[in-house]
């Protein structure tokens, strides 16, 4: 699984509307300034996410999204799944989208076996961590020093 850059920018606009769970709408222009996103991707991101039921979005002047559900309820790899599809990394180990292998024994074959073990890592990880949880991190980590100047002073 490789993170597209499409996959990255809803990560990122999902953090942003994480961080204001509870709170109105949030205005696209808000989202696309604070993760350096283009306006017009992050619209279409967003109405993918929306497509998903993970955000919601209110029209007008006054318009913007936030989030559906609660941020606790939204896993890395339902988003990841959402947007860029399998998380594994050969179509003949995934759960979802199983293609059969151009290998002559599927059930033998050495690269399908590791791809089973990288496919299980990758997605007992991101089914773990929570929309809440990397909101909490990237609080955690913000409110780190940035380098060793910081510690001195």
């Amino acid at each position: 699984m490789k993170l597209s850059l499409r996959g990255e920018y809803a990560l990122r606009a999902l953090i942003v509307l994480g961080s204001r769970y509870g709170q109105d709408v949030v205005a696209t222009q808000t989202i696309s300034d604070a993760q350096n996103i283009p306006k017009r991707f992050l619209e279409q991101i967003l109405n993918d996410l929306k497509s998903g039921g993970m955000v919601e979005s209110r029209r007008g002047v006054a318009g913007g999204y936030r989030l559906r559900r609660a941020p606790e309820t939204i896993t890395l790899a339902e988003v990841i799944r959402h947007i860029e599809g399998p998380l594994a990394p050969v179509s003949c180990v995934s759960e979802r989208a199983y293609e059969a292998c151009s290998c002559p024994d599927e059930s033998r074959c050495g690269i399908r076996s590791v791809m089973k073990e990288v496919r299980d890592a990758i997605a007992k990880i991101l089914e773990e961590v929570t929309l809440a949880q990397m909101c909490e991190r990237v609080r955690r980590l913000q409110s780190e020093p940035s380098n060793v100047l910081e510690y001195i002073i």
